[in-house]
């Protein structure tokens, strides 16, 4: 039996040789020219030189002169039920969006992601939405949408008062829609974390800080010991916790409570990053989000002087490298257009990693961070048939990124959607 198949599959699954003009494995070496890919059904069954690869009888032969083969790109931090806040703001689409809608919109935001190359995507929150992020991940599954391998966490998990929509009279504070479900104490936190994971969460999603200080300012939110039976909870079913933290102090609590993934990460120091990578967490930075939504509101233009908190993020992140944190792709799309992913690769490329180093970053280290580098995230025997063509060689250029010519998922090749039709609107 050829590597990678299974007994489950059948005798006959379709069989393609894919042939670009090179490949790129996903891990942190060259591209090769060259090389091909066979494929039998759902997975990958040999990567090498083109002619001397074993190809299965009756393969189909794809040819994609001009074109890098690269493993399908794996976005980790996304909230597919959000639309970009210059088309709505963020507590108008909490209190004022009716589910169906948001959903509506949902299914062409999976459909642009995957179309712009990512084929597994880790959404983080459905603000609002309730558990709506797990009928999408269904809907994605049963092949009735378009869209990535979806990752969900249902509602996310936020200290009581820490969180929004806010400003609202006292007498009626109470009672307001949260964009995240709130909890007070060890036991509601172990309540909750158990409901959520019963409500179909594959990861749980905490915020050890956010602008809750007196001048509303990051400040810490959950205790280590709340953020400590979350992880317990989780962790005794097999599931990782992500936390976000931009304050030096939410993210050590949150790593010496066992978070998998910091996300955002800020105002991260050197002896947290040191602690980051002693414990192994990861490191999600989010780079894209702030200069998009800044460019939303007309003051900021990629090319421009960084603005100071552009120059602290891209600080951080030669902070984190220096330290040798594992750093993981995630743009926080949803604040700006699903489709627009390659934009957090491009900004880390700007803040100092080569193009390779986002690249890995986007693949085989994210693919690490989930736990499934036995799928995805690189192209090798067995792996799941997640590959996509780029126009030209990200490992040189990461624009390239920009001109995807081909999207399979799971040996499923997709239409490439006329520009537009993977908009928000």
């Amino acid at each position: 039996m050829a590597a990678g198949r299974t007994a489950a599959e059948p005798a006959d699954a379709t069989a393609t040789l894919i042939v670009p003009d090179q490949v790129w494995d996903g891990l942190d070496g060259p591209p090769h020219a060259g090389w091909a890919v066979a494929v039998t059904g759902s997975r990958i069954d040999a990567v090498g030189p083109a002619d001397r690869l074993p190809v299965p009888p009756g393969a189909a032969r794809l040819e994609l002169p001009g074109t890098t083969l690269i493993p399908g790109l794996i976005e980790g931090h996304s909230h597919m039920l959000l639309h970009p806040y210059d088309e709505t703001s963020w507590e108008d689409q909490v209190l004022r969006e009716p589910e169906a809608l948001r959903v509506a919109r949902a299914v062409n935001h999976v459909r642009a992601t995957l179309a712009a190359g990512f084929t597994t995507a880790r959404d983080l929150g459905t603000e609002g939405a309730g558990y709506a992020d797990v009928g999408l991940k269904m809907a994605i599954d049963q092949g009735i949408i378009p869209g990535p391998r979806l990752i969900v966490v249902t509602k996310a998990i936020v200290a009581h008062g820490s969180y929004g929509p806010k400003r609202f009279a006292t007498d009626h504070a109470d009672r307001i829609p949260q964009g995240a479900e709130e909890v007070a104490g060890l036991d509601q936190m172990t309540r909750v974390v158990r409901d959520q994971i019963k409500h179909g969460a594959d990861w749980i999603k905490l915020y050890a800080d956010y602008r809750w200080g007196l001048s509303g300012e990051a400040m810490p939110s959950f205790t280590l010991d709340e953020l400590r039976v979350a992880v317990e909870v989780a962790t005794s079913s097999g599931r990782f916790v992500a936390v976000h933290a931009t304050t030096a102090e939410g993210m050590r609590r949150a790593v010496l409570a066992g978070a998998r993934t910091i996300e955002h990460g800020d105002d991260g120091t050197p002896e947290v990053f040191a602690l980051m990578k002693e414990r192994g967490t990861y490191l999600v930075p989010t780079v894209a989000v702030r200069p998009a939504l800044l460019e939303q509101a007309g003051t900021y233009r990629r090319g421009d002087p960084l603005p100071q908190r552009l120059r602290d993020k891209q600080a951080t992140i030669a902070m984190a490298v220096e330290a040798g944190v594992a750093i993981a792709n995630g743009s926080d799309v949803g604040p700006f257009a699903h489709g627009d992913n390659a934009r957090e690769l491009e900004i880390l490329v700007d803040y100092g990693m080569t193009p390779r180093q986002a690249l890995v970053a986007a693949t085989s280290t994210a693919a690490a961070m989930l736990a499934m580098s036995d799928r995805i995230g690189s192209i090798a025997p067995g792996r799941e048939a997640d590959l996509v063509a780029v126009a030209g060689d990200p490992t040189r250029d990461i624009s390239a990124l920009r001109n995807i010519a081909f999207v399979m998922k799971a040996g499923v090749v997709y239409p490439l959607y006329e520009a537009g039709l993977g908009t928000s609107a």
